[in-house]
């Protein structure tokens, strides 16, 4: 059975969400209703994102300068090498947007073939960090988030492959719910724990590799 690998950007691969650090950095707490908007069910989480990343101003090298604080976990590109070389496909699925996201590792998405879905976007001072949807005839297309990263593993199990997610975060567990393995961590755990889903815990992304290692020599 063909295996691929899927996983969360956001607090997964790197080490916590884009979202933390663009609100440390410049963000007042009435920019944050959205957010608690969202949190109260009263708005999606993509609206909440939108709008909160609308209101940016700073000059673009100093979004940069906020983004290349982001730290990636050290074996996530290892990880991707492995899983190249071994033939296996990556896709990397954020509710987050393309922006950041390739400027952090753009050039190893393209080096190792890795399907990213997320939502679109562009930056510049007079619009903010824009987000936009994928169209509605994307196959992952979400309204309340952009994508959606269930509907990208039901579909690959469809095709008859085995896969293997990683998340960390509330919105994972639906994936979590369905992926064939799953490499869990933070609050995922404790939702795969807490509906009795079986998990490969990971505290980095060493434990993703060593599994991958080991799948590579059978």
């Amino acid at each position: 059975m063909k295996t691929t690998f899927v996983s969360d950007f956001d607090g997964t691969i790197s080490d916590d969400d884009f979202f933390e650090y663009v609100k440390e950095a410049f963000f007042d707490d009435d920019v944050l209703e959205p957010w608690r908007q969202y949190r109260r069910g009263e708005l999606s989480h993509f609206e909440a994102l939108k709008q909160i990343y609308g209101t940016l101003r700073a000059g673009e090298e100093e979004i940069r300068q906020v983004i290349n604080q982001v730290k990636i976990d050290e074996w996530v590109i290892p990880t991707f090498n492995l899983c190249h070389e071994a033939k296996i496909p990556i896709y990397i699925a954020s509710a987050g947007c393309d922006y950041y996201i390739n400027i952090l590792i753009g050039s190893y998405i393209e080096k190792y073939d890795i399907t990213l879905v997320t939502n679109s976007s562009s930056y510049s001072p007079a619009t903010g960090l824009y987000m936009e949807r994928p169209s509605k005839e994307s196959p992952y297309y979400d309204e309340k988030v952009g994508i959606s990263k269930r509907e990208i593993v039901r579909q690959l199990q469809e095709k008859g492959e085995r896969v293997i997610f990683a998340g960390d975060g509330p919105p994972d567990i639906e994936s979590a719910r369905i992926a064939d393995i799953v490499f869990a961590k933070k609050i995922l755990l404790e939702k795969c724990k807490a509906e009795g889903i079986k998990t490969q815990n990971f505290s980095s992304f060493k434990d993703i590799y060593s599994f991958f290692e080991k799948e590579s020599v059978k």
